[in-house]
């Protein structure tokens, strides 16, 4: 693990594959409520494409510190965009062979396209909601009220006792113990600071990828979207961000079509639970 500081004075964690040779590089980027350690098993299937891999941790998770009391609620996908350019800039890395963002992390991988055009060559993007609930009209924000419940409980155990039964299901925890442990371990990482400082992005009334999705076209020069088939309506869903995606590309002379891939079987972090179906689909597009 390694760690640098950012403008802001907060440190952030990353660990750099093969960091001394000049192969591209391809950054995986992870949803809220595990740290980097999630893409374990996929980092050596990259690298044995010859590619290096980058993660990071998010604010609050892993070995990355959650953001000073005062700006918690002031994370915003912008700002956690911007921290990724930051990363690469201490990094001298210029160009990412893809740029592969699970959940939270492929909404900031559409945000970083837009914002820093002309690094990103490959965009995936699996598993990704398009706004936050205030912006998509939903009856509640789901994510204020996981803050709430988490800091009555004054820990984050009932949380993320929920999401591991949310993403993965109760029959495959138990057929999966190995898997199991090493995720719980992954999730376990996450402080209260770090789930507030990152709901405050997905509740904020500025998450909204659609107004992004022409500019998408500017930042990358191919992508794919990538469902698990059993995460809630996102299979349907995710359609529209992969027409506004093509669409994108196709008006910046990109003519590659956008697929929508589904990995049987797998829930909300589809690279762990439907790993072998996963790592094909990826393994094709890079």
């Amino acid at each position: 693990m390694s760690s640098f500081a950012l403008p802001c004075g907060r440190r952030m964690a990353y660990a750099l594959s093969q960091p001394t040779t000049t192969k591209p590089v391809v950054l995986l980027s992870n949803s809220l409520c595990e740290d980097y350690t999630s893409w374990g098993r996929v980092v050596p299937v990259i690298e044995n494409l010859g590619f290096r891999t980058l993660r990071y941790d998010q604010p609050g998770h892993g070995q990355s510190p959650a953001p000073a009391a005062e700006d918690i609620k002031k994370t915003t996908f912008e700002s956690l965009a911007d921290d990724v350019a930051q990363l690469l800039k201490h990094l001298d890395i210029s160009c990412l062979h893809a740029w592969v963002g699970v959940s939270m992390g492929g909404i900031k991988g559409i945000y970083f396209a837009a914002r820093h055009p002309g690094i990103i060559q490959k965009l995936v993007v699996a598993d990704a909601i398009a706004a936050s609930p205030t912006v998509a009209g939903a009856p509640m924000d789901v994510f204020a009220n996981r803050v709430a419940a988490a800091k009555t409980a004054g820990n984050m155990t009932t949380d993320l006792d929920n999401v591991g039964k949310r993403w993965f299901g109760e029959a495959w925890l138990a057929a999966n113990p190995d898997e199991a442990k090493r995720m719980r371990a992954s999730m376990d990482t996450t402080t209260l600071e770090g789930l507030e400082a990152c709901c405050a992005a997905l509740s904020s009334p500025t998450f909204d990828l659609r107004p992004l999705y022409p500019s998408v076209g500017k930042g990358a020069d191919e992508a794919l979207i990538i469902a698990g088939e059993k995460d809630a309506d996102l299979p349907v869903k995710m359609q529209d961000m992969r027409a506004a995606v093509e669409e994108s590309l196709v008006a910046n002379g990109k003519t590659t079509p956008v697929a929508l891939s589904i990995v049987p079987n797998a829930g909300h972090v589809p690279y762990v639970d439907g790993f072998d179906q996963f790592c094909q689909i990826l393994t094709k597009f890079l």
